[in-house]
């Protein structure tokens, strides 16, 4: 492992000297590419650096306890010993860890969209509530959340909303949310007190930039429409809502959150190059065969994955058999051991296989 580790740390000061090169900006895809590497780099060095000096003290406390005569000198090494070693092994898990080929993409930001599905008024309630629990997550963890489009539901909640999230490795903490959730409980318009399913499907998609995706703007036709959700005086009265479709694909995106027609329109073209990103990213595993088999990772946007079952206060994901009975506290952002449960799962596949 300290091979391999010195060589990394070794790649880490090329890429360094590489990005202090002024023709290294004269060529943003390659700079974004070097520039990515660095920041992934940094983060194994460091923990290798701590793991050093980690070494370093271990060795030295040895010394002591082997030559020191004082006996005083001796019981403080020895001290210092006990605290090193579960130190060093702490840090060898961390680095194993950071060492397993991690998926490229999740460093990247996420267009997530939220559907209700079958369930009626009852699934777009749970939809503004899944929601809910996404925006809470990101307020805990320091990540920005922008509304991009919505539909409301007649009873509350959205029939489809679509977000995008911003922050370290979105992608990588919330790739594993795309697919089936399901809620049973009493809806709030049940008269007879009766438990309901609903479910809501969730689609999260990394964040497409022009360097991953070049359209040619004359395959989108480009409508404009007067806004209908929140926005002043300025809706239903100004054409500033955007709706774009992609004639090859007859893919659809569109965006009236904000007064600005140019800014609907921003925001309309980055989820429409997100969706395109996706289905070019899914044709890619499918040709490398990196397809998962498993339910780790496949994204299938018709796999039941959780379920919120309120008469009993738990919430279960079906992929990794894990249930947890604070459903309340689930609901209110707290995802992190399904969020860290799945990484681990998916690592432990990624190391299985050797997928780079």
């Amino acid at each position: 492992m300290l091979d391999k580790l010195e060589a990394i740390r070794q790649r880490y000061e090329d890429v360094n000297e590489q990005l202090m090169q002024p023709e290294a900006m004269s060529d943003m895809k390659r700079y974004k590419a070097l520039n990515k590497e660095y920041k992934d780099l940094g983060k194994i060095v460091t923990e290798y650096r701590n793991y050093q000096q980690v070494l370093s003290n271990i060795e030295g406390a040895r010394e002591v306890i082997a030559t020191e005569k004082d006996e005083d000198f001796r019981e403080m090494a020895k001290a210092e010993l006990d605290e090193l070693v579960p130190e060093q092994e702490r840090l060898e898990a961390v680095i194993k860890d950071l060492l397993i080929p991690k998926d490229p993409n999740d460093s990247k930001d996420v267009i997530m969209e939220i559907r209700a599905g079958a369930g009626g008024d009852e699934a777009a309630i749970f939809a503004g509530d899944l929601q809910r629990m996404y925006m809470r997550y990101a307020e805990k963890h320091g990540l920005r959340m922008d509304l991009i489009d919505a539909t409301e539901g007649t009873s509350g909640g959205y029939k489809e909303i679509v977000l995008s999230l911003k922050g370290e490795d979105v992608y990588g903490k919330l790739k594993f949310e795309s697919g089936v959730h399901r809620v049973q409980r009493v809806p709030a318009t049940e008269t007879q007190g009766r438990i309901h399913t609903s479910v809501a499907s969730i689609v999260v998609m990394p964040e497409a930039e022009e360097l991953d995706i070049q359209l040619d703007m004359n395959d989108i036709r480009k409508d404009l429409f007067m806004s209908s959700g929140p926005g002043g005086q300025s809706v239903n009265t100004t054409y500033s809502a955007v709706r774009l479709t992609h004639i090859p694909t007859g893919l659809v995106a569109q965006c009236q959150d904000q007064k600005s027609q140019l800014k609907n329109f921003d925001k309309a073209l980055q989820v429409l190059r997100s969706r395109i990103y996706e289905i070019e990213l899914a044709k890619k595993n499918e040709a490398e065969g990196a397809q998962r088999k498993s339910m780790i990772g496949g994204g299938d946007r018709s796999d039941k994955i959780r379920t919120y079952n309120y008469p009993q206060g738990r919430v279960t994901d079906h992929r990794i058999g894990l249930t947890v009975y604070n459903l309340a506290n689930v609901m209110d952002g707290n995802i992190d051991d399904f969020v860290e449960q799945l990484r681990i799962a998916e690592s432990a596949e990624r190391l299985k296989e050797g997928v780079v």
